[in-house]
């Protein structure tokens, strides 16, 4: 099992898109069992407040549901727990290495520095473009999903 955590600053807009997008990828392309993914929060500012909901009316466009998902706060612990520690933007990876300490193991980046343009995932929150949002997440999840189908083939 590869164990995904993506984080963003409050875990109610961006990581959460990450994490559903990803899970319905993996879904798609008969990968599921594969792969665990989960979201979580540099901040401690929305923890236990449901998806917002600009993420879960884009995410319904696509028949994808959060149903049941509330912001949580990444601890030190998913380090251990997870293989790739994903962050939405420079300001999530700093905050990230602080939560969890050295990354030892190069397991914290940014999701779009799995793509051929590395860039910060712009917050909807401010921005209120939860369209650009959608299809930057959906490109970096199909690149990180391709990076790591060839590191585990690369393994065997």
């Amino acid at each position: 099992m590869i164990n995904v955590m993506f984080v963003c600053h409050g875990n109610i807009c961006r990581s959460p898109m990450a994490e559903f997008l990803f899970r319905d990828i993996v879904t798609k392309r008969s990968l599921g069992s594969q792969f665990h993914a989960a979201s979580s929060a540099t901040s401690t500012e929305e923890i236990g407040n449901p998806v917002h909901y600009g993420t879960r009316n884009k995410l319904n466009e696509y028949g994808i549901s959060t149903k049941g998902k509330y912001a949580i706060q990444l601890t030190g612990k998913d380090y251990d727990k997870y293989d790739y520690i994903i962050g939405m933007d420079q300001r999530n990876i700093i905050n990230i290495d602080k939560i969890v300490g050295t990354d030892r193991k190069n397991k914290v980046r940014k999701l779009l520095d799995f793509t051929s343009d590395s860039r910060d995932i712009a917050d909807p929150w401010y921005t209120g473009d939860f369209d650009q949002t959608y299809r930057d997440i959906y490109e970096g999840c199909e690149a990180l999903l391709d990076y790591i189908l060839i590191q585990k083939e690369n393994k065997l």
